[in-house]
């Protein structure tokens, strides 16, 4: 039996830091949203109880890959001898924010418990899914949620739909440093989704991004200049997640594309080249990507 689905990346509209626990884990609230940006995942169920990922990542050991481990932890709870062909179509930027592996490793989940045949419901693999991530549960749930805890104590809200214009820049940001910084904002207070309609609300990684990562500043400058004379943004530009990828929320499709005309018009006043930051326009979305087609029942 063969599977093949998609695993999107996520934006995180606002991201405070709220606290941080005796075990070190920070608390936060963030407001997540899907896009229709997506790695591509094809699954081939084996006779033998071997777990292979293809192709390998630069870099990374493959029982360190969370495909692998999504896949050999919930074979050991399945009990079976269950094996399974990986195959990954990587579109997402590492270490932008957009949650691409930990997109990887619910889809992975989420799709064996059906190749499998495990019979598993959303809150059981969500919990599975939390062992590898604190965005993993999330991209299980599958629809915009506001978090809050480490990230997992969601709630299903329904919002606007935008065009965003997403800036790649060509840098990695280490979450795991970024949550050391001795600047970084840990007592933001929780607020409400109409706080949040208001425009009160941040990113508390920003801060930081911007002071050790010049280029990420000098991108969000230059977006926001040509944004604000701009009838096509809405707002200025954004981080998500602990970074490096920023995005700026658009009227349309059209508008996304007039707007990365004008600031890619202005990138030699900001000393940037095509080699410093790439670009991508997506649509929002508040039903995840994940399930459709060939998953489309079990969302």
């Amino acid at each position: 039996m063969k599977l093949t689905v998609n695993a999107p990346g996520k934006l995180n509209l606002f991201l405070h830091i709220t606290g941080r626990r005796t075990d070190g884990y920070h608390t936060l609230q963030t407001l997540f949203q899907f896009v229709d940006y997506c790695d591509v995942l094809s699954f081939s169920s084996r006779s033998d109880a071997i777990i292979e990922v293809k192709p390998d990542i630069a870099g990374l050991q493959p029982e360190d890959n969370l495909i692998y481990r999504a896949a050999s932890l919930l074979q050991s709870h399945s009990r079976k001898p269950c094996g399974v062909d990986i195959q990954l179509q990587k579109q997402l930027p590492m270490g932008g924010g957009m949650g691409g592996g930990s997109s990887n490793a619910a889809s992975t989940l989420v799709a064996l418990n059906k190749l499998w045949q495990l019979g598993l419901n959303k809150v059981t693999l969500a919990k599975i899914g939390l062992s590898l991530g604190a965005d993993v549960p999330v991209f299980i749930h599958g629809h915009a949620a506001l978090a809050e805890g480490i990230g997992e104590v969601l709630q299903t809200v329904d919002i606007a739909e935008p065009w965003y214009l997403i800036a790649i820049p060509s840098c990695h940001a280490n979450t795991a440093e970024l949550f050391q910084e001795k600047q970084l904002t840990r007592d933001s207070k929780i607020i409400r989704i109409r706080d949040f309609l208001k425009g009160g609300s941040r990113n508390d990684f920003e801060p930081v991004l911007r002071k050790r990562f010049p280029l990420i500043d000098r991108c969000m400058q230059m977006i926001d200049c040509t944004a604000r004379d701009s009838h096509d943004a809405k707002g200025s530009a954004r981080v998500t997640g602990s970074g490096a990828c920023l995005f700026v929320e658009c009227e349309s499709e059209p508008g996304a594309n007039r707007l990365l005309l004008d600031i890619t018009r202005q990138m030699d006043r900001f000393q940037l080249t095509n080699q410093d930051v790439s670009w991508k326009i997506v649509k929002g979305c508040n039903h995840s990507p994940l399930y459709t087609g060939d998953l489309a029942s079990q969302g």
